[in-house]
């Protein structure tokens, strides 16, 4: 006897967005979140191709009703101001969507949680799930509520979307680190940075220095995102606290500094290290992975919010062909794995290039040659190549980042601040 069809581990975006698809459905769906929404997370920007995955939500009208800012794209700058160069999604390959949106985390997940109970999804929040056990039948959760009282829930299917603790990927011990990604992250939120007039003051502002990066989301209500990411090894070298830390890299770089002669601080400053990691398996018998329970690369590209939808749409479907068709489900979730592992190893490639100076000397002087740079922008804006067109104009763009090591194609580029 089971209490739930699937029973879903985390509020998140991927967790929201997988209830809110398998209850509309008709499914008998359970959401545990540990923590009480709304709550401060990072990761503000979207990308246009989860728009279409909004549609389905039935989410597409309140995304745009103008409580979040709309987002025409972003730029990438050279921390040695020598070079900067904006790009528009709608100047993608064969783009069908222009803009997307730059979002407060707090209101965005509140949203899609909501939306979830809204049709029909059981959601308990500060619930934690302490253990998931299976069997050939399904799959019994243990999970303690924020009074101390537990109880044992049993699910046909489970789908874990907790994040980076992963409750079922760290069960089975199959995170796995990236070794040549261990970056350090210091970010907080400001009132009054400067922005240029029109879409360009919405842009995702990216600036590369030598040994560091900074992003500057801008949001509605005068709200900014700033961050900066270096190697864990460099922060721990400089014995600073990550407010100090923070402090000093913006004064290091004019091409923030440069924006903020009359902003203010107005969260605490936050810090998250060796973030990049993946699961060596996202699913298994009557278990997916989701969202950063998945895996999370990096902060640059804004991809993180992009999978998580990507991973929760797709896990849904994959549950609901596997529950109508039972013999079809292990192919099924078989495929939902390898399909998620080809779009996270495409952004992998992308985030492995970005800490290369010569992506960025590449990038920031585009040829106008088979349409390859309005492929990147593409890719950047969320599509994952699934188009022979634009998976081998990207093939080519990385093929003249590894050229320009040995055979400078562009401009060389110093970085420094």
């Amino acid at each position: 006897m089971f209490d739930y069809d699937i029973g879903i581990i985390g509020g998140g975006p991927a967790g929201s967005c997988a209830a809110t698809l398998l209850a509309k459905r008709g499914r008998s769906v359970v959401l545990f979140e540990r923590d009480k929404f709304p709550r401060f997370h990072i990761g503000e920007s979207l990308l246009p191709f989860s728009m279409a995955t909004f549609e389905r939500l039935g989410l597409a009208e309140r995304i745009q009703d103008g409580r979040f800012l709309v987002k025409h794209g972003g730029e990438i700058v050279s921390g040695c101001g020598s070079r900067e160069l904006p790009f528009y999604f709608k100047d993608g390959y064969r783009s069908r969507q222009p803009t997307s949106f730059q979002v407060l985390r707090e209101e965005f997940d509140q949203l899609l949680l909501d939306r979830a109970r809204e049709v029909g999804a059981e959601v308990h929040e500060e619930t934690a799930v302490q253990s998931a056990d299976f069997d050939e039948a399904g799959v019994r959760l243990q999970v303690e509520a924020c009074d101390g009282s537990s109880r044992q829930v049993r699910c046909r299917y489970v789908i874990d979307a907790s994040g980076r603790r992963s409750v079922v990927g760290s069960a089975l011990g199959l995170k796995h680190h990236y070794p040549d990604l261990r970056k350090f992250a210091v970010y907080t939120h400001y009132r009054g940075v400067e922005r240029p007039e029109g879409a360009r003051g919405t842009l995702t502002r990216m600036v590369r220095a030598k040994d560091r990066w900074f992003w500057m989301i801008p949001m509605a209500n005068d709200l900014t995102s700033i961050g900066v990411v270096c190697d864990t090894s460099t922060y721990k070298a400089s014995g600073l606290s990550p407010e100090a830390f923070l402090e000093a890299s913006l004064e290091g770089q004019p091409r923030v500094l440069d924006r903020m002669s009359s902003a203010e601080r107005v969260r605490p400053v936050h810090a998250a290290g060796d973030y990049s990691y993946r699961h060596t398996r996202l699913a298994g018998d009557r278990w997916l992975l989701a969202g950063d329970a998945a895996g999370f690369i990096d902060p640059v590209f804004s991809s993180g919010v992009f999978l998580a939808l990507l991973s929760g749409e797709s896990a849904a479907d994959a549950v609901e062909t596997a529950l109508r068709h039972p013999k079809r489900a292990a192919g099924e979730l078989h495929r939902y794995g390898r399909r998620l592992n080809r779009v996270m190893d495409l952004y992998l490639r992308f985030v492995r290039a970005w800490y290369q100076q010569e992506f960025i000397e590449v990038f920031l002087n585009p040829k106008e040659l088979l349409q390859i740079a309005p492929a990147v922008n593409a890719l950047l804006g969320g599509n994952t190549g699934e188009s022979l067109a634009i998976r081998w104009r990207v093939a080519l763009f990385e093929f003249f980042v590894w050229l320009q090591r040995y055979l400078p194609l562009s401009p060389r580029l110093s970085l420094q601040p």
